[in-house]
């Protein structure tokens, strides 16, 4: 009796724990679909709107903390979404986290949120990897702010990756060479009810909660294509 007591204890045990993981997961989804919108609702001090057109795939780093930025330690995690084929619908969005990376984070506020765009197929590739690195030369560059900023992306249209960041209401381009891109596969169990990597959510149709739908109308609506 005490075994089977002990038995359904631990059951409801770890079935907190999950439930409790999945809430923070899908608060962190709704802050991504937050600050994705927050970005590209201003579009002379947004992200330009012809380079979300262009994007093949999003990277949104809701609420950094200044205190963990320390280099070889975990300090953000976040969502990747790409294009579907045919370029108009977004993949589900799949849970990454981000270490090491640019000091430059540190200076401003206590937060930082961070928006990538990829902006190739190479690019897009890399990042279905379990782990990617930013920094080749011309791999990531700090991406341009604003209507008057769409001529100033000649010179950066070589790089696969354009990076923002926005510390209490300050939104700017910033470089993230030597940060570091991995699969969250708690996050993305906690998400989809199974281990998954950034491949298999991105490829799969499964089905959205609540913040994912909102992430990706969010997309939609700002990063159309035609």
């Amino acid at each position: 009796m005490r075994k089977i007591i002990g038995f359904f204890a631990f059951t409801a045990m770890t079935t907190t724990l999950f439930a409790s993981s999945q809430e923070e997961v899908n608060k962190r989804l709704d802050d991504a679909a937050t600050v994705f919108s927050e970005v590209t609702a201003a579009p002379d001090k947004g992200i330009p709107t012809d380079l979300l057109e262009k994007a093949h795939c999003a990277v949104i780093v809701p609420g950094l903390k200044k205190g963990a930025f320390i280099i070889g330690a975990q300090y953000g995690k976040g969502f990747v979404t790409c294009r579907e084929s045919g370029g108009t619908k977004w993949s589900p969005p799949a849970a990454i986290r981000v270490e090491g990376g640019s000091l430059g984070l540190q200076i401003g506020g206590s937060e930082t949120d961070v928006v990538m765009l990829v902006m190739n197929e190479r690019g897009a590739q890399k990042l279905m990897e379990s782990q990617f690195t930013l920094g080749g030369e011309g791999e990531v560059a700090a991406g341009p702010v604003g209507r008057e900023a769409t001529a100033q992306t000649d010179a950066k249209f070589h790089a696969e990756i354009l990076s923002w960041s926005r510390t209490r209401g300050i939104f700017a381009g910033i470089s993230l060479k030597g940060a570091t891109l991995r699969t969250d596969k708690d996050d993305n169990q906690a998400l989809y009810g199974k281990e998954m990597d950034t491949r298999e959510v991105i490829d799969s149709k499964i089905a959205l909660s609540a913040p994912g739908r909102r992430l990706i109308s969010m997309l939609s609506k700002y990063a159309f294509r035609g």
